[in-house]
Order: C-alpha cells, then sequence, then structure tokens
C-alpha cells in the first residue's frame, strides 16, 4: 500500500500540544493522547472504512482482588490495526477497580484495548503520540496559523485603496513581507488598524 501524499504530510506533521493530555504515576508526570483523538486520527487520515482495529488476545492478569473495600482487576490485551495491507499490533495494560467487580472488569478491559490500539496506531507517527517518545519532544509543535484567504486577502486591498493607506506602512507595523503572510486571526484586526490609521491621516490633513 502507498500513502496518499495528503497522508504521508499528515503522519509526519508534528502532534499539537493541546491534543496532549497530563497524568501522574508512580511520582512521574506523563504525556499521552486520549483513546477518542487517536480513533478521531485515523478517521481523518486514513478514512473512516480504510482502517480496521482487532482485538486478537486478551488476558485476565490473575484473579480480582480486594483492595480498600473494591475489587481490582488487570488485563493485558494485544490489538491488530489494519491500513490497506499495512498491518501494526500493540500491548496495553488495564486496570478497573470499582465496588462492583463486573464494572472493574468493564474498566479493565476498555483500558487495556484503547491502550494496546493506541501503541499499534503509535507506529504510524506523530499525530497518533510518537513524538511524545522523544524525550525532547521536538515534534510536539502547535500548527502555524492558517494564512487568510484570497477573499479576505482581496477585502483588504480594496480597503488600503478606498481609505488611501499604505500598504507598506501596515506590512512595517506587522512586521510583514506581504499581506499573503498576514494570520487569518490577524485579519480584523488588520482592519481596524487600516480604518483607524485613514482616521489619523484625515485629522492630520485637517490639521495642516
Amino acid at each position: 500500500m502507498m500513502f496518499t501524499e495528503a497522508q504521508n504530510k499528515a503522519l509526519s506533521a508534528p502532534l499539537d500540544p493541546q491534543h496532549v493530555s497530563q497524568r501522574s504515576q508512580a511520582g512521574r508526570s506523563l504525556s499521552y493522547i486520549e483513546g477518542w483523538h487517536a480513533i478521531a486520527e485515523a478517521n481523518r487520515i486514513f478514512g473512516f472504512d480504510g482502517w480496521n482495529r482487532e482485538t486478537i488476545d486478551l488476558r485476565l492478569l490473575g484473579e480480582p482482588r480486594q483492595v480498600d473495600g473494591k475489587a481490582r482487576v488487570e488485563y493485558m490485551a494485544r490489538v491488530r490495526v489494519t491500513v490497506g495491507s499495512i498491518i501494526r499490533e500493540g500491548c496495553g495494560f488495564g486496570q478497573g477497580i470499582d465496588k462492583d467487580v463486573g464494572q472493574a472488569h468493564e474498566s479493565a478491559l476498555k483500558e487495556a484495548e484503547t491502550d494496546a490500539m493506541k501503541r499499534a496506531l503509535m507506529t504510524f507517527g506523530n499525530p497518533f503520540g510518537l513524538a511524545l517518545y522523544d524525550k525532547t519532544q521536538a515534534n510536539v509543535q502547535a500548527p502555524p496559523p492558517p494564512a487568510i484567504t484570497a477573499n479576505q486577502l482581496d477585502e483588504l486591498q480594496q480597503l488600503f485603496d478606498h481609505l488611501n493607506v499604505p500598504v507598506a506602512e501596515f506590512l512595517t507595523v506587522g512586521k510583514l513581507h506581504s499581506l499573503k503572510n498576514l494570520p487569518a486571526d490577524r485579519f480584523d484586526r488588520a482592519k481596524a488598524w487600516i480604518n483607524k490609521r485613514a482616521l489619523e491621516q484625515r485629522e492630520q490633513k485637517e490639521a495642516a
């Protein structure tokens, strides 16, 4: 199987830190991605019908035991993820603690399967948490803000022309090489700046 150019780009892209969660374990802070996010990314990158997961092994690790009045259950799972002709497997561990032993089993099973699935998907790239295995987390980066659209660019240019405000002045103040480099989240502020600058120019002419 050959991934498309868009899929390769998505798989090699840095992991957005907003998708990274933290938990404490054995006195350490661990970074991880949620199971639902891993599934959402697989659907986004491979397509809803482009991948499959299968639990190929599920084992109860010892008998349930009572701890502080609650049943503690532990499971190990092995999950196989298939994308086209590519097969990856991962092992995971799950623990359930509940007064109801049935609920403890259910929690442990789900956690073990989800953990195993994430480990299998992780081998495909950063969006699935591979970047978190690097201690420096160099590939955990916020994506650059999207640039303005062609329609927004036209609107700004018309506003510059209509109000007779120099584009070069705006680029200097905004530390931009071109209007095309303006992030989309600065579009409204740019319009406000143009209108304010036009008002200042008019006041300066009237005072002269």
